[in-house]
């Protein structure tokens, strides 16, 4: 098996121009059956270890597969190499073997030996573990010919799934850094390097979406000696890990794209500020940077330039408001993590009173690209307003969870149906959460809508950090819109009156809808405290926090009716509205739900129908469960 080569230190944008070709024929198996083999290595066995993959024991399977290549006597000839995420979550564990370009899935350590034998030595697929997009369908080989990643355009992800996150010189290979030599040769006036920026039209991936270029300018601007970068890694929202992902499988990028931006606004220190619920992403962001400051890519004299930027890295402690800029820095800072007034904006007044630029971990990531390829490359994906890629999570009841990056303006059933695989059991599409608990829902009416920044808040949601949680026929959209509330009060940091008392009024009114004991007037109640919210909190999380709410009564009001005035959940989910009953003419007297019954609410003998008392019976469901067979259980 090949070695790492040795942290040599780079003087000079030609040593590093020198590296990458020596180090491009490395990962030249994996673009090209026909390459030459590298250092006598003749195949590469791909094995991801994002934390999806981690959590159901790639890291057992790499060590399997070293052993079984060395029993083999194939050590030598064969690179076992571990990746970040592919972003085809739900199939993990996912193995690739190059130069043959065959995708395997749900690969167990049982597998290793078979795919040992048949791809490895005889160069054959092991059917039984390729992908296949129904029971019936013909297995695929190929990752490319898959609808997941065929119907995607991976800028940002490009390397991840691709390269070892933890092999700088693979990142180099792959035209790292280079953006960041030609930067630095342009550091006498960085002028031009902000109107790539600000002609790529990139706008920031954490949020509001506020163009890159002009944030970077403000910053620029402002006097002073001292300036400060920061990574916003604090990836908090409910089903959302494209940040995670992109550290974890790419790194350098986000330390590349920091030390330009760090360079262009004229600062010298950046932090990244990870939350510490994401180890593997800390780690390797540890790994990553060691090595960039061991090779001259990151520390002082930078590529022989003169020019210094130190990084480091600030592990969050799982607070969702740290997500919002100045409670961040506060926390940095060794404070409580609580937002600030604004004006003076970070820009001018941020990490101890120093002006400072603060961008999530894509607007970064999208940064070497754009200073390599020219602004305009960039601008050329999306539409006028929303230029380039957008990564999204895709979770909830869809079939293919995962992520996956799509040019900006794709419509929403492109993704989720074309992509995503569509609805999980054949059942009915009814709405999407977009941008997390912070965003808004949208109704099946607008799933061709393009997902593009303007689109999504013109109908009354956001493009956030690019959650997508899709919700079918059974999801009761005021219990969605309580849930979502309730996770933002939660993560409330309670300095301002109207985020702290008007979450709770709001959740009071939301828990009593579904319980039964709504009453007239509490709709108007929401919508006037949801404006007022809105209008009046201190932060973001305040400001956004009621979008789930009027999102839902806009798209779904009829739903909240039926809850108030009929005491009905349409969906049949909220549980304290449900009656459980039990057909005469399809029960056989089993007893199955009888033996489950936690209330001893059911009645009946033996071959006999059974029947449910209703003064008993606790509403837990474990009756429905329990009657697969005859289904003579039923909610209404």
């Amino acid at each position: 098996m090949s070695q790492t080569p040795t942290l040599a230190r780079l003087s000079s944008p030609a040593d590093l121009e020198a590296l990458k070709i020596k180090a491009a024929p490395k990962l030249g198996i994996r673009h090209d059956p026909k390459a030459a083999p590298y250092e006598g290595v003749t195949s590469h066995i791909m094995i991801c270890c994002g934390t999806g993959c981690t959590s159901s024991n790639s890291p057992a399977i790499v060590e399997a597969f070293k052993q079984e290549l060395d029993k083999n006597g194939l050590g030598a000839k064969v690179d076992v190499v571990i990746t970040g995420c592919h972003g085809f979550c739900e199939m993990g564990p996912l193995v690739v073997i190059y130069p043959q370009d065959i995708f395997y899935v749900l690969v167990k350590l049982e597998d290793v030996p078979e795919i040992v034998e048949q791809s490895i030595k005889n160069g054959q697929p092991v059917e039984r573990l390729l992908y296949r997009a129904h029971a019936d369908s013909e297995p695929t080989v190929r990752y490319h010919d898959i609808d997941f990643y065929a119907k995607q355009n991976r800028l940002t992800l490009a390397n991840c799934g691709h390269i070892n996150p933890e092999d700088i010189h693979e990142y180099i290979a792959n035209d790292g850094y280079l953006g960041l030599a030609k930067a630095l040769a342009q550091k006498a006036d960085t002028t031009g390097l902000l109107e790539e920026v600000k002609k790529s039209g990139l706008r920031g991936r954490g949020g509001a979406g506020f163009p890159t270029g002009r944030k970077w300018e403000l910053c620029r601007n402002v006097p002073g000696e001292k300036k400060y970068v920061i990574c916003n890694a604090d990836e908090g929202d409910p089903g959302a890990f494209m940040d995670r992902s992109v550290l974890e499988g790419d790194p350098h990028r986000v330390i590349e794209g920091m030390a330009i931006g760090a360079l262009v606004i004229g600062a010298d220190e950046g932090y990244i500020y990870v939350r510490a619920e994401y180890p593997l992403a800390v780690h390797r962001l540890r790994v990553a940077i060691a090595q960039a400051e061991a090779m001259g890519l990151l520390g002082q004299n930078i590529l022989g330039s003169g020019w210094n930027f130190e990084l480091h890295i600030k592990e969050g402690a799982g607070a969702f408001v740290c997500g919002e800029e100045t409670a961040l820095i506060q926390s940095i800072e060794g404070k409580r993590g609580m937002p600030t007034a604004r004006p003076p904006f970070p820009a001018v007044s941020g990490l101890w009173g120093k002006p400072t630029n603060n961008n999530n971990v894509e607007t970064w990531a999208n940064i070497p690209a754009i200073i390599r390829n020219g602004g305009a490359w960039f601008a050329a994906y999306g539409t006028d307003n929303s230029k380039g890629t957008k990564v999204f999570a895709l979770t909830g009841k869809v079939r293919h969870t995962g992520l996956a990056e799509v040019p900006m303006g794709m419509s929403m059933r492109e993704i989720i149906f074309n992509i995503g695989g569509g609805i999980l059991g054949g059942k009915k599409f009814k709405a999407v959460q977009i941008g997390g608990p912070s965003g808004g829902c949208l109704p099946e009416s607008m799933i061709d809508r393009p997902v593009d920044y303007d689109s999504l808040i013109e109908a009354g949601a956001m493009m956030g950090s690019g959650g997508l949680v899709v919700v079918d026929e059974d999801t009761c959209m005021v219990d969605l819109a309580r849930f979502f509330l309730s996770f933002t009060r939660d993560e409330s940091c309670g300095k301002c009156t109207p985020c702290r008392e008007g979450s709770t009024r709001m959740l009071n009114i939301l828990n009593n809808i579904t319980q039964g004991k709504g009453q007239s007037g509490d709709i108007e109640l929401l919508e006037e405290l949801a404006r007022n919210i809105k209008l009046s909190a201190l932060c973001g999380l305040g400001q956004t926090c009621p979008n789930p709410i009027l999102s839902t009564l806009r798209y779904f009001r009829h739903e909240y009716e039926a809850h108030i005035f009929e005491k009905k959940c349409p969906a049949k989910a909220c549980t304290d509205l449900l009656t459980f009953w039990i057909d005469p003419d399809k029960c056989i007297g089993c007893g199955a739900c009888k033996k489950l019954c936690p209330a001893t609410a059911i009645e009946g003998e033996k071959k006999e129908p059974h029947t449910i008392d209703p003064l008993k019976c606790v509403k837990c469901g474990s009756c429905l469960d329990a009657c697969r067979k005859s289904k003579a259980v039923s909610k209404k």
